[in-house]
């Protein structure tokens, strides 16, 4: 495969009327495939998760409102094998000089696994986009289905070094790399503050911080409603936002605000967050807190990279390479302590103006179109079976 010429591509993953982070990475990588002059569709489920593996209220987008432009074809379910094999013989039927799995889950390994294979039995390439593969909440059998799926590709991409090094635990494929996770460009512009403050009804002479996207126990927010009791903390009179869908138990958080008084200081908003909405959320937060206890990479962080929102994120897994400390951000420890000490320095002086200024430098690091052609490059290097 040459760069040079079109080619014909299929991504295989979550997509529209799916919901949600991947879904998202889905869409916008396949329009910026089409951007760059190939030719792009791309593979869905019609059922992902059973409800054991998914807690939440809907799997599904509120908004009717299809991703322009885009070829998606709803024709995989997680468990069904006579859809694998549809699937893969209506893929191999387009002819694709390349195939890429989205692979973020050990569940899925069946499914997407069968799919690869039946591919690469054709002649077709197939390289893995692999978000995780040690997930962070672990089931029997786990380690199991992840080997049969990283088996039937014939090369890795990684978000991150930590998931790059995982890989090797499974297979001995040498095709493999890491690329930056890109901007998640699919949310619009900025919000005006004013505008967002209204729209969401909060206190316009408040300073507000950010906690976004779904909330499981490894993404640490007992961490961040302990610092917001600090002394230091509450002196600044910031409040923390929680802008999300709760995954794990809603009570035991809700009984720690209580128990450190912090009904004024924390903001609960149980719920999935709409595309169209998500603006408004960053427009209004003068950073975004992320202390993971455990992490490979993070959409949010790129989300906050779109909307020039400093962070404060754990010194876990991934994080680190995207948030270069004190420049855009600050990288501390998982501990409340860390991050009530990193809440009060980012107030001090001129450090949120002077992340979000460095934050335009340093997100053009994370560009589609540079993603998109690594991509490429790489797959053209690796050979066929």
């Amino acid at each position: 495969m040459s760069n040079t010429q079109p080619k014909n591509i299929v991504i295989v993953g979550p997509a529209y009327p799916l919901r949600g982070g991947i879904a998202n990475f889905n869409e916008a990588l396949a329009l910026s495939i089409q951007k760059e002059g190939h030719k792009v569709s791309i593979f869905s489920f019609y059922f992902q998760y059973p409800n054991f593996l998914f807690p939440g209220k809907t799997q599904y987008e509120t908004s009717e409102k299809k991703p322009a432009n885009l070829n998606i074809s709803n024709t995989i379910s997680s468990v069904n094998p006579i859809s694998w094999g549809k699937t893969a013989k209506a893929i191999a039927s387009a002819k694709p000089d390349l195939v890429i799995i989205r692979f973020w889950l050990p569940f899925m390994g069946p499914a997407l696994g069968t799919i690869a294979k039946k591919l690469r039995n054709k002649g077709v390439k197939v390289v893995a986009i692999t978000d995780n593969v040690i997930p962070h909440e672990h089931r029997v059998g786990d380690k199991a289905l992840t080997k049969y799926f990283l088996k039937n590709c014939d090369g890795f991409i990684t978000l991150s070094n930590s998931v790059l090094e995982d890989i090797s635990k499974f297979t001995s494929n040498p095709n493999k790399i890491k690329l930056a996770h890109p901007l998640y460009d699919t949310f619009g512009p900025k919000s005006n503050r004013d505008e967002a403050i209204k729209k969401l009804e909060l206190d316009e002479s408040k300073k507000y911080l950010l906690f976004f996207g779904l909330i499981r126990e490894y993404k640490g927010l007992d961490i961040a409603i302990e610092a917001m009791a600090d002394a230091r903390v509450k002196k600044i009179g910031v409040k923390l936002i929680v802008a999300g869908e709760f995954y794990d138990k809603k009570e035991k958080y809700m009984s720690l605000i209580e128990k450190l008084s912090l009904k004024e200081n924390v903001i609960v908003l149980d719920k999935y967050i709409p595309t169209e909405e998500v603006k408004n959320y960053f427009a209004v937060s003068d950073a975004v807190v992320q202390p993971y206890k455990t992490a490979t990479q993070s959409g949010i962080t790129q989300v906050a990279y779109h909307f020039d929102k400093p962070m404060i994120v754990s010194n876990v897994g991934g994080l680190p390479e995207i948030v270069p400390d004190n420049v855009v951000g600050f990288v501390v420890d998982p501990n409340s302590e860390s991050f009530a000490q990193a809440i009060k320095k980012i107030y001090e002086s001129d450090n949120v103006s002077r992340f979000e200024q460095n934050m335009a430098e340093e997100k053009k690091k994370f560009e589609w179109s540079f993603f998109v052609a690594e991509l490429l490059n790489f797959a053209d290097t690796i050979p066929l079976g």
